[in-house]
């Protein structure tokens, strides 16, 4: 199952910045290894102010996907939004019978 997920950071007020970019470090190869197994399918920033993304994931159901989420390293400062998406009858892929 394919969900849209946002998500929005708030780091707190004087965090040390070396542990700040230590866990941005450890967050990036997380991200890599989600990509990897295939949880992780796409990743944008949106073009609005603030630390946030956008992501594409796939996940057996809410459940697994809450426990990914759960295992980045930057999840207590993020605020998550998740999306369950179903196909669309006219998703090019599916039309072109790409999928």
């Amino acid at each position: 199952m394919e969900f849209l997920v946002e998500i929005s950071f708030t780091t707190p007020v004087g965090m040390d910045s070396g542990v700040l970019e230590e866990l941005k470090t450890a967050e990036a190869q997380r991200a890599g290894q989600l990509a990897a197994s295939g949880h992780l399918l796409r990743l944008w920033r949106p073009q609005v102010p603030g630390w946030r993304n956008i992501g594409l994931w796939e996940a057996e159901d809410v459940t697994e996907l809450q426990t990914l989420l759960d295992s980045l390293p930057l999840r207590e400062f993020m605020s998550i939004t998740i999306r369950p998406l179903d196909p669309h009858p006219s998703d090019p892929p599916l039309m072109l019978g790409k999928v």
